[in-house]
């Protein structure tokens, strides 16, 4: 039985700590309407942007590859429209009416006290910038817009607009609207094409992005999370990996509640409405990744126009903003499997932090009170353990009077549990129990932005970032002293000795080993994950020292 402990317990902690990342971090995989894997779509050459023609009739949705960045000349240098509001700095160009810049004021780029605003618009002129538009060839690549305003600034309740216009060739023209708000990182989106070319036009409306990632510094504990294009369809969250698209477009299409771009803390999407969004696809690399979101082919009659509307979401993946936003945006944070877990975990969280206004304490009461649910569990696992113990005599003298008989042997031994109300299983079964809850716990902990350079206490200043307190020299590999995992460890060490074993020395030193893995596989992980690993070995010591100094009479030795 301890020999099957031992196991379990090893592969446990290899599930949780190594493979958990791999395994379970962007286990969805996209998915096209009819349930298969779109694969990347042959273009033909010399196409781009979208098609126009006055004769041919087109598919609902023509999939494209996504053109070139090229150089523009202008006969005037475009202007740079600032706007402001509480949560946000963003520049617009009347290049394209492209996003050249947007700053989240409420989150930083680093740790550091002089660090500016998290920047999520980090590509340049060569790369492009986002929220281009194009329809049909008539409006392929950028176009100059002339804007109505210098400057948007927006205070408490207030809302304002910039509306860009331009002449696109061939008759067509263009005019943008956008609609910023103070209170919300939401933008409404609209843009109008105006046929005047005396003659029928066809084309498809798209949206352009091109980003790269938000966070250049990751730790190594994070390595693993996606960052990249994501698309909500058909009420599934798909995140594409870079090698789906490297090569080829990679497309998928069906109906499409937002698309853009994401990381772990921060989301740049597109939400179309009223049917604009038919396709989504992919290029580029794991450094800059192009996308564009296409809708369906439109004709217009000369004199006639259309308008496609979009809402734009730049800011962060914080649970109750999305939620409060709608459009399904709630749904790119992915606490896969165990939702339904998590999101209560977390709403915890944040109602403690609410009372104490730090989220280290919040994540010792969150510890406390799952601790706490399972304690009756626990106790009598960690009792059935004791009771393992005291009976070891009673089946070392049954193995060796039944050595030459096993089925006999382990008919006695069954006995022997049944007699004293012993469970085999007992000590196995909490473990089981509680793994989702962790699984959980672990999600939260290290998906959350609620933890993003949220301090805690003395040296530990980011709840999402490794342990390490500075000694004045840097420590090979380590930097500084990684002090809460090393207390994680020695309680989890402290933990072994006192919980009861049955196994023999060499069992014995393998369990006892295991402290050190677990200390060595923490030493990247984010401290609030260790915090919660270290206050859960604390009450999972202060329960065995209250078990072991139960007085109950001891299994008779006859």
């Amino acid at each position: 039985m301890d020999t099957y402990r031992a196991f379990l317990a090893i592969i446990i902690s290899f599930i949780i700590l190594v493979g958990y990342q791999y395994f379970f971090v962007g286990f969805d995989q996209p998915v096209a309407v009819d349930g298969q894997t779109v694969q990347s779509i042959p273009q033909p050459s010399g196409q781009s942007g979208g098609i126009a023609t006055t004769s041919v009739p087109l598919p609902a949705v023509v999939p494209q590859s996504i053109a070139p960045v090229q150089v523009v000349t202008y006969d005037r240098t475009p202007k740079e429209i600032l706007v402001e509001t509480d949560l946000y700095t963003a520049t617009l160009s009347e290049d394209g009416g492209t996003v050249t810049s947007f700053v989240l004021k409420n989150y930083k780029e680093t740790h550091d006290a002089d660090s500016l605003g998290m920047q999520l618009v980090k590509t340049d002129a060569s790369q492009g910038f986002p929220l281009e538009f194009s329809w049909g060839s008539a409006v392929a690549g950028r176009i100059l817009y002339n804007s109505d305003v210098q400057s948007v600034y927006l205070s408490e309740g207030q809302e304002g607009q910039l509306v860009l216009t331009a002449e696109a060739g061939n008759g067509l023209t263009v005019v943008r609207t956008y609609t910023f708000y103070n209170d919300t990182y939401l933008i409404n989106m609209s843009v109008k094409v105006i046929n005047g070319s005396g003659a029928i036009l066809q084309g498809i409306p798209q949206i352009h992005q091109v980003n790269t990632k938000f966070e250049t510094s990751i730790s190594p504990a994070k390595r693993f999370l996606f960052t990249g294009p994501a698309i909500y369809l058909d009420e599934s969250l798909n995140e594409v990996k870079a090698d789906e698209f490297e090569d080829a477009p990679y497309v998928l299409q069906g109906s499409i509640a937002w698309a853009g771009y994401e990381s772990n803390y921060f989301l740049c999407a597109v939400v179309p409405t009223e049917g604009n969004g038919k396709s989504f696809t992919m290029q580029g690399t794991e450094d800059v990744a192009r996308s564009q979101l296409a809708g369906s082919l439109d004709t217009l009659q000369a004199g006639m126009e259309k308008e496609y509307k979009y809402h734009v979401f730049y800011g962060p993946k914080k649970l109750k903003t999305l939620k409060s936003i709608g459009f399904s945006l709630d749904r790119s944070i992915n606490f896969g499997w165990f939702d339904v877990i998590a999101k209560p975990a977390l709403w915890l969280l944040n109602t403690f932090y609410g009372i104490f206004h730090n989220y280290g304490i919040a994540i010792i009461l969150v510890t406390v009170l799952f601790k706490a649910c399972f304690w009756p569990i626990s106790q009598r696992g960690m009792k059935s353990m004791k009771n393992m113990q005291k009976l070891q005599p009673k089946m070392a003298k049954l193995k060796e009077k039944y050595k030459g008989d096993p089925a006999k042997m382990n008919q006695e031994v069954m006995s022997l549990y049944k007699t004293y109300k012993v469970n085999p299983l007992g000590g196995c079964l909490p473990m089981v129990l509680q793994i989702p809850v962790f699984f959980a716990l672990y999600k939260v902990l290290l998906l959350s932005i609620e933890l993003r350079h949220a301090p805690f206490l003395l040296w530990i200043t980011d709840l999402s970032a490794p342990d390490r307190l500075y000694i004045g020299f840097d420590l090979p590999y380590l930097g500084g002293l990684p002090v809460l995992t090393l207390l994680m460890g020695a309680s989890m060490f402290f933990q072994q000795k006192l919980t009861p074993t049955t196994a023999d020395p060499t069992q014995a030193k393998i369990m006892m080993f295991l402290p050190v893995v677990f200390t060595f596989m923490f030493l990247n992980f984010a401290s609030g994950l260790v915090l919660y690993w270290f206050i859960n070995n604390l009450l999972s010591i202060l329960q065995q020292v209250l078990i072991n100094r139960d007085k109950k009479k001891p299994v008779p030795a006859g």
